[in-house]
C-alpha cells in the first residue's frame, strides 16, 4: 500500500516555511478577505470622471460589501464618495452630471437615492421590499425609470375556516400551479412579475407603466425626447415554456400604451436607443435547439424594422451593448479565454477597442468584466491579471491610463502561483485544447509536483489566465494546478461550444481533461503517483463521471455536482431550458440516453476516495443529486463524504468564509490521499 501523508505534518511543514524569512510569503485564507476589485464604472457625462462600485470582503460580516469610489479620468484624483456603511449598487450619473442616483440595502429593504455632488447631500426617493434593477435616468433628469417585481392574484382553490383571534395553526400550505415556481438563490417564488416604472428624480410616487402577468426588463433605454421607454419582454401565452424568446417593446411614459418593436424568432433584447433617437442597437440569438448559439448586435430603425446583424460572422457570445458616439457601438466578446471590448460601425466594420478586461471573479478564474463607453470615444473598463483582481482602466484615442492599484498593499507582499499558458491535442480526435498551470510559489524546474486539474462549470463557460483565491491557494499548498477550455467552453466558436451536444458528460470531456494530465506527465512536473481532479457544477459532473472511467486519481473532489441526470431535469430550476436545448428530448421519452450521460450509471467502477460538496438550498443542483451519488459510495464502502453547506444555493464560495471553506476541505481530502513521494526526483520526459 502506498504510505500517506499525515496532514497535521504537511500543514506544520507549510506554515514553518511560511514563516521562514527566506521562505515564499504565501497566499493565506485571512488574505482572502483582505482583497478588493473594481467593479460596474460608469463615466461622467463630461468625459472627466468616473464613479465605480469598489468591492471588498468584510471580515466581521462575512460579507462582500460594497462602496462607490469616483477618480479622475487622468489620474489625479481618487476618493470615496459612498462609503458610509452598507453596501451600495447601481450607481448611475445623471445627464447633467450634477446628481448619482444608487440603490443601498438596509433593513431588509432596499432604498433608492438621489446623491447631489455640489452638497454631498442624498435624498430617499423610496424604499421597497424587493430591490429595484435597470436603473436608467430619462434624457433630461427629471426622472427615474427602473423594473420591479409585482405581485399577481393567485388562484385560490379552497377557502379555509376563519381562524379565531390568537389560535395557532400551521402554516397554510402553498399552492403551485405554474412551470416557473422555484428559482437558485431566491427559493419558491412568489406570484410576481417584473414590470416597467417611472419615478420622479426630486421624489415623487413610483408608476407603473406595463401591465399584465408577464416580466419585462432587461437594460431600459428611453426616447431621446423621453416620452418612451424601450425594454425586452417575451409576452406569448405560452411564455413560461419558452426558453428562447422574447421582443423588444417600447412603452408611453404617459399613457402606458405598449408598441412591439421586433417579432423575430428568438431573443432580442437590451435595446439601446442611438444619440440622434433614429436607431436602436440591441442583442439578439435564434430559438435553435443547440446548447450553445452565439449573440450578435443588431441595429434597426426607432420604430421596428430595418434589422441588420452588425457582427455576422462573429460567432461569438456579444454583451453589454452601448452607443460610442453617434456612428460606432461598443460590445464585449470572449474570446479564448479572455473578454474584449470589440466596436461595430453602424455600417458593420468592426473593431478590436480592449483586450483582456475582466478581474471581477474572485473564487475561480472565469473570464469577466464591465465597462462603461462615455464621451469622446472614452472607454472606462475593469481589468485584472493573472495575480490581482480587477483594477480600473481608462483608454480614450489610443491613450489608456491604469486609475486604481486596489491591492498592492497585500499581493505585491506575497509569493504568488505563476500562471502560464499551454495548449494540447486532445486524445480523442486532436482537438488543440487551451490550457494554463499554476506552479506553486518556489517551484524549481526538474522536480515533480503533486498535480490538481480542477475544471470549470457552465460547460458554456470558460476560463482564462486571470487571479483565483481558491486556484492560488491550491499551488500554495504545494501543488501543481491545471485547467482548460475543454471542448463546449465557449470563446471558440459555435462549433467548439456545441462539440458536447448531447454528450454532457461523456468519454469526449474526459478524453479531452485526461489528455491535460497526460500532457503535464510527459512534461516532467506532475507527478503521476499524486494525481487529483476537482470541479464545481458542470465541473462537477466531469469530476464524478471521471472517476467511473479511471481509478488514476488519487482522490476527487465534486463540488454541486449533476449525479442523475432525469431526477436533475425534474427537480432543478433551469430545467424549461436544459430539456429543450441540451437533450434529444424529455426523460420519459430518451431514458437511455440521460442514463448514460449520469455519472451514477458508472457508480460500480468507482475506486477514487470522492468528496462531494454542495449547498443545502441549491436548486440549481439539488442537493439530492449529491445524496444520490454519496450513498451509492457509501454501499459500496467507497471512501466518501458528504459536505454539506447550510442555507446556501448554488454559489457555495458566495461568502468570504465558505470560499475558504470550499479551499479548505478539498486541500484537506487531498492531503488525507497524498502519498510521500521521499526525495523529489529528477523529472522523465515523454513524448
Amino acid at each position: 500500500m502506498k504510505r500517506l501523508l499525515c496532514s497535521a505534518a504537511l500543514a506544520a511543514t507549510l506554515a514553518t516555511s511560511a514563516a521562514a524569512e527566506d521562505g515564499p510569503r504565501l497566499f493565506t485564507a485571512e488574505d482572502v478577505f483582505d482583497l478588493e476589485w473594481a467593479d460596474s464604472p460608469e463615466i461622467s457625462p463630461d468625459g472627466t470622471q468616473a464613479i465605480y462600485v469598489r468591492r471588498s470582503n468584510d471580515i466581521m460580516t462575512d460579507r462582500t460589501v460594497s462602496q462607490v469610489w469616483i477618480v479622475d479620468l487622468d489620474g489625479s484624483s481618487h476618493q470615496p464618495l459612498l462609503a458610509d456603511g452598507g453596501s451600495y449598487r447601481s450607481p448611475v450619473w445623471s445627464p447633467d452630471g450634477k446628481r448619482i442616483a444608487y440603490m443601498k440595502r438596509t433593513s431588509g429593504r432596499t432604498g433608492l437615492y438621489v446623491h447631489y455632488l455640489d452638497s454631498g447631500r442624498d435624498a430617499l426617493l423610496g424604499t421597497f421590499g424587493e430591490g429595484p434593477g435597470d436603473l436608467t435616468w430619462s434624457p433630461d433628469g427629471t426622472m427615474l425609470a427602473f423594473t420591479m417585481a409585482v405581485k399577481g392574484k393567485a388562484e385560490k382553490l379552497v377557502s379555509s375556516p376563519n381562524k379565531p383571534e390568537g389560535a395557532e395553526w400551521a402554516e397554510a400550505p402553498k399552492l403551485i400551479d405554474r412551470a416557473r415556481y422555484r428559482s437558485n438563490g431566491a427559493g419558491f417564488l412568489e406570484l410576481a412579475y417584473d414590470h416597467v416604472f417611472a419615478i420622479p428624480a426630486d421624489g415623487g410616487t413610483a408608476r407603473q407603466l406595463t401591465k399584465g402577468d408577464f416580466n419585462h426588463g432587461g437594460s431600459l433605454s428611453f426616447s431621446p425626447d423621453g416620452q418612451e421607454i424601450l425594454f425586452s419582454a417575451n409576452r406569448n401565452a405560452d411564455w413560461e415554456l419558452q426558453s428562447r424568446e422574447a421582443d423588444l417593446f417600447s412603452v408611453s411614459v404617459a399613457s402606458g400604451a405598449l408598441t412591439r418593436l421586433t417579432q423575430t424568432p428568438g431573443v432580442e433584447t437590451s435595446p439601446q436607443v442611438s444619440p440622434d433617437g433614429r436607431s436602436v442597437a440591441f442583442l439578439g440569438y435564434s430559438n435553435a435547439r443547440e446548447p450553445f448559439v452565439p449573440t450578435n448586435v443588431f441595429l434597426m430603425d426607432r420604430a421596428g424594422g430595418n434589422v441588420r446583424n452588425l457582427t455576422e460572422g462573429l460567432d461569438r457570445r456579444a454583451g453589454n451593448v452601448q452607443w460610442l458616439g453617434r456612428s460606432e457601438i461598443a460590445f464585449t466578446y470572449q474570446n479564448r479565454g479572455v473578454n474584449n471590448i470589440g466596436v461595430v460601425s453602424t455600417s458593420g466594420q468592426r473593431r478590436l477597442a480592449v483586450e483582456g478586461i475582466g478581474g471581477t471573479t474572485i473564487g475561480r478564474p472565469y473570464v469577466s468584466g464591465t465597462y462603461d463607453a462615455g464621451p469622446g470615444g472614452a472607454l472606462v473598463y475593469t481589468k485584472g491579471s493573472a495575480q490581482r483582481p480587477a483594477d480600473l482602466y481608462s483608454t480614450r484615442r489610443g491613450q489608456t491610463r491604469q486609475l486604481t492599484r486596489l491591492n498592492e498593499d497585500l499581493l505585491a507582499h506575497r509569493d504568488l502561483g505563476e500562471v502560464r499558458a499551454f495548449t494540447y491535442a486532445s486524445s480523442l480526435d486532436g482537438l488543440a485544447i487551451d490550457g494554463w498551470m499554476i506552479t506553486p510559489p518556489g517551484y524549481q524546474a526538474g522536480k515533480t509536483y503533486p498535480l490538481i486539474i480542477e475544471i470549470h462549470g457552465g460547460p458554456h463557460l470558460a476560463y482564462g489566465p486571470h487571479f483565483s483565491a481558491e486556484l492560488q491557494r491550491m499551488a500554495a499548498a504545494g501543488y501543481v494546478v491545471i485547467y482548460d477550455n475543454h471542448r463546449g467552453s465557449i470563446g471558440y466558436g459555435s462549433e467548439f461550444a456545441n462539440l458536447l451536444k448531447y454528450k454532457y458528460s461523456s468519454p469526449d470531456d474526459f478524453a479531452d481533461h485526461m489528455s491535460a494530465v497526460d500532457w503535464a506527465i510527459n512534461s516532467g512536473f506532475a507527478d503521476k503517483d499524486n494525481l487529483f481532479i476537482a470541479g464545481g457544477s458542470a465541473g462537477g459532473i466531469a469530476a464524478a463521471y471521471a472517476i467511473g472511467l479511471t481509478d488514476r486519481f488519487n482522490a476527487a473532489v465534486a463540488a454541486k455536482p449533476v449525479i442523475n441526470w432525469v431526477s436533475k431535469v425534474l427537480t432543478a430550476d433551469s430545467y424549461i431550458g436544459q430539456i429543450a436545448n441540451q437533450f434529444p428530448g424529455p426523460p420519459w421519452e430518451h431514458l437511455d440516453h440521460y442514463w448514460e450521460r449520469s455519472p451514477l450509471s458508472l457508480v460500480g467502477n468507482v475506486e477514487t476516495p470522492t468528496m462531494l460538496i454542495t449547498g443545502e438550498e441549491d436548486y440549481r443542483t439539488p442537493i439530492s443529486e449529491t445524496e444520490q451519488f454519496y450513498q451509492a459510495l457509501q454501499l459500496r464502502e467507497i471512501p466518501s463524504v458528504m459536505v454539506r453547506i447550510p442555507d446556501t444555493n448554488h454559489g457555495i464560495a458566495g461568502r468570504p468564509s465558505l470560499l475558504n471553506a470550499k479551499t479548505d476541505y478539498t486541500l484537506a481530502w487531498f492531503e488525507k490521499y497524498r502519498v510521500d513521494p521521499g526525495e523529489a526526483e529528477p523529472a522523465a520526459t515523454g513524448d
